[in-house]
């Protein structure tokens, strides 16, 4: 199989391979029993699949393939409205929901540009939490250190495993505090999180409409901007050509709890990172962002993330309060004790801050930090609450940061083969998501 939806776009051009192999091969990966494909979707549209791969074969033999991407496999996470299927986001408390009516703008865009759906991926009940785990539908694991049994990352769990394993060439996840990004890093691909409005939320279920937005997880940089820009409407989406990576100045924040905390192989990697991005020419200069201080007080009382989830499920909660993952129902509770006051206290809060860290970052290309402070936990490290919490918080520290001042963020691996699964994480400025893909680009060709 092509390694890269741009390598797969060629050799559907040139007849090497045809959409039907592309689909059939993945999923047999899905199917294999020996594989994680059981966990990592929780519904496969295999009929589906083949015939719309056996369309768009017809049509670019008859020259009409809607674009040159048309016949390439995808997956969705499961909180995208597909119509005629019941959209549980990863729970059972929706399991007798009625079928969505109306297939979400993000998918249907895709769709129209003839790229295969295989099905939907596993998540993280209602897309809270960063750690990957499902009790509903079972856990899948990190490609790494499979015998251990490691935490995917979430809550585009699904999607993270899905694209490592070769399960489609992308996946569609969410983002409302990482969950695209840490599912990267700890799988060891590539994950995006655009800048909010870029890309439509409609028919998508909410997490924290002030937070969420919508990305890819793929190989590539360039397959997540082709993703994205299909996302957001581009009828002719393209990956942004890499910047030159000398002279690029990456700021690197100094001085704030972003940088505390790294286990010894995420701090060996990143600095080593670090250190061929420089070698090649990359200005690696120290940022003082001081007021990233004020984030956890801000959030303190639950944040966005609770206080809006909890809007969205109160009446939910009154008819299905078993039914939910308690760790789960803990955090959508938190925002049970948030009052009017507190709420317009913290979206004061957050203009403020997205006003004084902007002049700030503007003479940079990219802020740049390691994605997740630790590489991938073992599921039994996070079997009791208290270190489910804790390690849950670990891993959303730095990517949250990217969400509450409503940037665009991308995690790139930055580890060698074999080795714990590191990521680099860029984040660019509000709505600098094209520029942002080129930085990343030129980062990927120096880390390659």
């Amino acid at each position: 199989m092509p390694h890269s939806i741009a390598a797969a776009a060629d050799a559907l051009a040139s007849g090497a391979t045809t959409a039907r192999s592309l689909a059939e091969a993945a999923l047999a990966r899905i199917a294999d029993p020996a594989g994680e494909g059981a966990r990592a979707f929780v519904q496969v549209q295999a009929k589906a699949a083949l015939a719309a791969a056996d369309a768009m074969d017809g049509l670019r033999a008859h020259g009409r393939a809607p674009s040159r991407f048309a016949g390439i496999p995808i997956s969705v996470k499961d909180l995208f409205d597909q119509a005629g299927q019941v959209t549980a986001a990863g729970s059972v408390v929706l399991a007798d929901a009625p079928p969505a009516a109306t297939t979400a703008p993000a998918v249907a865009r895709l769709e129209r540009l003839g790229f295969v759906v295989l099905g939907r991926t596993n998540m993280v009940e209602f897309a809270f939490s960063g750690l990957g785990v499902n009790p509903h539908f079972g856990t899948p694991l990190s490609p790494w250190d499979r015998a251990t049994g490691r935490c995917p990352g979430g809550s585009s769990s699904g999607a993270g495993v899905a694209v490592a394993d070769g399960m489609g060439f992308a996946a569609l996840g969410s983002d409302t505090g990482g969950s695209c990004r840490v599912p990267a890093a700890l799988c060891g691909v590539v994950g995006y999180k655009p800048t909010a409005k870029r890309v439509p939320i409609t028919n998508v279920v909410p997490l924290s409409q002030s937070l969420d937005s919508i990305g890819p997880l793929a190989r590539t940089v360039a397959c997540c901007a082709v993703i994205h820009a299909g996302m957001a409407g581009d009828d002719q989406p393209a990956a942004p050509a890499a910047l030159p990576l000398a002279g690029l100045r990456l700021g690197l924040p100094r001085g704030t709890y972003l940088t505390d905390g790294m286990d010894a192989t995420v701090a060996a990697t990143f600095d080593a990172a670090l250190a061929r991005l420089s070698a090649a020419g990359a200005l690696i200069v120290p940022l003082d962002l001081p007021e990233l201080a004020d984030i956890p007080a801000v959030n303190a009382t639950g944040g966005f993330a609770a206080s809006e989830a909890w809007a969205l499920h109160r009446d939910i909660i009154a008819r299905g309060r078993d039914r939910y993952d308690p760790r789960i129902l803990a955090r959508i509770l938190r925002g049970e004790r948030m009052t009017s006051t507190d709420y317009i206290a913290l979206v004061a809060a957050r203009a403020a801050l997205i006003a004084a860290i902007a002049p700030r970052t503007a003479p940079f290309d990219a802020v740049v930090l390691p994605t997740c402070p630790i590489v991938p936990p073992a599921l039994a490290e996070v079997a009791e609450e208290r270190d489910y919490n804790r390690i849950n918080m670990a891993l959303l520290r730095n990517t949250s940061v990217g969400n509450f001042l409503d940037r665009c963020s991308i995690s790139l691996p930055c580890h060698r083969p074999g080795e714990a699964p590191v990521g680099l994480m860029l984040m660019g400025e509000h709505d600098g998501d094209a520029r942002l893909f080129a930085v990343a680009a030129a980062v990927e060709a120096g880390l390659a």
